[in-house]
C-alpha cells in the first residue's frame, strides 16, 4: 500500500493528515491532527480515521522550532506507516504570485521563488517553506508538492484582479490574488457532490475562522473573492484588521510617528477581533464574555462579512447559495444568523432551529438563497492535488 501526507504549517501550529491509497488510488484518512502552541509549550494531538485520539505529547521546551517537531512527526509516522509506502508529501503553500497557477513539485529554483514572496504573506509563507526544507533535510529524495492557496482564484476575470494604481504596478505583480484557495476548491467539489444544481448556479462561500475571506463562485470557479494582495484584506479576522483606507496608514506613519514594521505588526496581530474586543482573538472566548467591547467585536465581525457579500452578490449579478465552513463557519450559529439575518434582502430564509443544530441545509425550503454547512477539509485537498500532479508526471 501508498501513502501521502499533507502538512499545513502556520505560524504557531502544524496540522498534517495521513491518506492511505487504495486498490484505485483515491486517498483514505487513516490519521491525523495537530502540533499547537508552537515557541509556548507545543502540544500534539494525533487522531484516527473517526476522530479517536490515538496518541498526545507535551514539550516543555519553547525553543522547539518547526523542523525539531517535524522531525519528530516524521519519525513517528516512519513507525506507524504499517508496511504504507510514503511516496510524496504535499503542502500548503499561502502565496503563489503571478507565477504558481497550479500545484507543483518542488524544486530549488520553485522554492527561491517561493521565499521571494514571504513579505506578501509574513505570517503563513515562511512557515510554509520552513516545513518544506525540514522535509528536505529529513527526507531529501521523498517528493514534496507545494499546493496553493491562490490558485483556485487566478483565472478570475482580469478585472477583479486590478488595483486603481499605474498599470505598471500591477504588470509587476501588485494586484488582487485572493486566498483560502484550497478551502474554496474543496467546498467546491463537494457542493458539486451534494447539490450539483447548486453548485452550477451562483454561489458565496463564506470561510470564517481566525483567517477569514469571502469567495463567490459560478459553475463551481471564482468569480471574486474578499482578500486581495495579501491575506490582510477583506473581512475582520481573529487579529487582522481586513480591508482599511490606505489613508490611515499613511496617516499612523507620517502623524503617529509608527514605523513600517510597527504598523505591520500592529495591522496583523493586534487588530481584528482582538484589537476592537480588547479581550481575545477567539470567537468562543468573546461570546462567552458580557463585555460590551466583545458584543461590538462580533455585530463588527458579522456586518463586515454581510456587507462584503452584498458586494460579491453584485459581482455574481444574484445569489442562489450561501455555504459556511470552516471553525466560525462551522460551528458557531449566533454568528450565522446574524449574517444571515443582514442579507435577508437577498431572500435568505434561514431555519433557526436548523441553524442551532447545525444541520447541513439550515434554510427554509422556501428560501429564495440555499443556505448550507459544509466543513472544509484543506488536508483531503491537498493531498488530491497531490496525487494528480504525482499521476500526471508518471504518465
Amino acid at each position: 500500500m501508498r501513502a501521502v501526507v499533507s502538512l499545513n504549517s502556520g505560524s504557531s501550529s502544524i496540522k498534517f493528515a495521513l491518506f492511505t491509497l487504495d486498490e484505485e488510488g483515491a486517498p483514505g484518512l487513516s490519521a491525523g491532527g495537530k502540533i499547537e502552541k508552537i515557541g509556548i509549550a507545543p502540544a500534539l494531538a494525533i487522531h484516527d480515521a473517526s476522530g479517536n485520539i490515538v496518541h498526545t505529547r507535551a514539550w516543555d521546551d519553547p525553543a522547539l522550532t518547526h523542523g525539531d517537531l517535524l522531525a519528530w512527526l516524521f519519525d513517528w509516522a516512519a513507525g506507524h506507516l504499517e508496511g504504507r509506502e510514503l511516496i510524496a508529501i504535499g503542502h500548503r503553500v499561502v502565496h503563489g504570485g503571478m507565477d504558481f497557477a497550479h500545484p507543483c513539485r518542488v524544486t530549488p529554483e520553485v522554492l527561491e521563488a517561493l521565499e521571494a514572496l514571504c513579505p506578501l504573506a509574513p505570517l503563513h509563507q515562511p512557515h510554509n517553506l520552513a516545513a518544506i526544507r525540514a522535509i528536505i533535510r529529513i527526507a531529501p529524495d521523498l517528493p514534496q508538492i507545494a499546493c496553493f492557496d491562490t490558485a483556485f482564484h487566478h483565472d478570475r476575470p482580469a478585472i477583479a484582479t486590478r488595483f486603481a494604481l499605474p498599470r505598471a504596478l500591477h504588470d509587476q505583480g501588485i494586484r488582487r490574488y485572493g486566498f483560502h484557495g484550497l478551502s474554496y476548491d474543496y467546498i467546491a467539489r463537494t457542493l458539486a457532490e451534494r447539490d450539483p444544481d447548486l453548485a452550477a448556479g451562483r454561489v458565496i462561500a463564506a470561510h470564517l475562522g481566525n483567517g477569514a475571506s469571502l469567495c463567490a463562485m459560478a459553475g463551481g470557479r471564482s468569480v471574486d473573492t474578499t482578500m486581495g494582495f495579501t491575506a490582510l484584506d477583506g473581512l475582520v479576522m481573529g487579529t487582522r484588521c481586513g480591508t482599511l483606507d490606505a489613508g490611515v496608514v499613511l496617516h499612523l506613519q507620517r502623524r503617529m510617528g509608527m514605523t513600517a514594521q510597527e504598523v505591520e505588526a500592529m495591522l496583523y496581530n493586534r487588530s481584528g477581533l482582538l484589537g476592537v474586543s480588547g479581550l481575545s482573538s477567539d470567537m468562543r472566548t468573546l461570546s462567552a464574555s458580557a463585555a460590551p467591547e466583545a458584543e461590538e467585536a462580533i455585530d463588527l465581525f458579522a456586518w463586515r462579512a454581510a456587507r462584503e457579500a452584498g458586494a460579491l452578490a453584485a459581482s455574481l449579478g444574484g445569489v442562489d447559495g450561501f455555504v459556511f465552513t470552516a471553525g466560525i463557519g462551522e460551528n458557531h450559529s449566533d454568528v450565522r444568523a446574524r449574517i444571515c439575518r443582514r442579507l435577508g434582502w437577498l431572500g435568505i430564509a434561514l431555519d433557526a432551529e436548523a441553524n442551532a443544530g447545525h444541520k447541513p441545509v439550515i434554510s427554509l425550503p422556501g428560501s429564495a438563497v440555499t443556505v448550507r454547512i459544509i466543513p472544509t477539509d484543506e488536508e483531503r485537498m491537498i493531498a488530491l492535488h497531490t496525487l494528480a500532479l504525482l499521476s500526471a508526471t508518471r504518465a
